[in-house]
C-alpha cells in the first residue's frame, strides 16, 4: 500500500503519493475548489485518487505557527483530517508542514519556474515535501533498528 501526502489549503489541496516501497514521493495534482467550505467535490476526488493509488495511509499536513501554537489553519486542518477518516476509513498522521511552501517556493525558483506559473505547481510540490519529510523520518525510525 503505498502513502499519500496531501497540502490542505483554503482553496487547494496538493496532493502527492509515494512508491510502494515508501522511498520517495511524487506530486500528482492539486485539486481545486471555489469556496473554502466547498469540500464534497474534494473529498470524492481523494477517495478515486486512494482506490486508483492503493492508498493505505495518509500524511496531512499540519500548519502550526513558528512558535509551534496551532492557529487558524491548524484548526481547520484537523477539522479536516476527522472528515477524511471517516470518507475514507483511512488513519491520518498529522505531519508538521512549517516552512515547506517556502521551500516548495524557492524550488521552483532555482528551476526558473516564472512567477505567474508558480502557484501552479506550489501546492503539490509542499505535498511531495510533507510527504518525504514523513517518509524520510520513518526511514531513519526502521533503519535505526537494524
Amino acid at each position: 500500500m503505498r502513502i499519500m501526502g496531501l497540502d490542505y489549503g483554503s482553496k487547494t489541496v496538493g496532493v502527492a503519493v509515494s512508491d510502494a516501497l515508501h522511498l520517495t514521493a511524487q506530486g500528482i495534482e492539486i485539486i481545486r475548489r471555489t469556496s473554502e467550505n466547498k469540500l464534497r467535490q474534494t473529498l470524492a476526488r481523494i477517495e478515486v485518487l486512494i482506490e486508483e493509488y492503493e492508498v493505505g495511509t495518509i500524511v496531512l499536513g499540519f500548519p502550526k505557527n513558528m512558535n509551534n501554537t496551532i492557529g487558524d489553519r491548524a484548526e481547520k486542518s484537523l477539522a479536516f483530517k476527522e472528515m477524511l477518516e471517516r470518507r475514507t476509513g483511512l488513519p491520518v498522521i498529522m505531519w508538521d508542514e512549517r516552512l515547506t511552501t517556502v521551500e516548495a517556493n524557492r524550488t521552483l525558483i532555482e528551476g526558473n519556474v516564472r512567477r505567474e506559473n508558480r502557484k501552479e505547481y506550489v501546492d503539490m510540490l509542499a505535498a511531495v515535501y510533507i510527504l518525504q519529510g514523513y517518509l524520510d523520518c520513518e526511514d531513519m525510525k526502521n533503519h535505526g533498528k537494524d
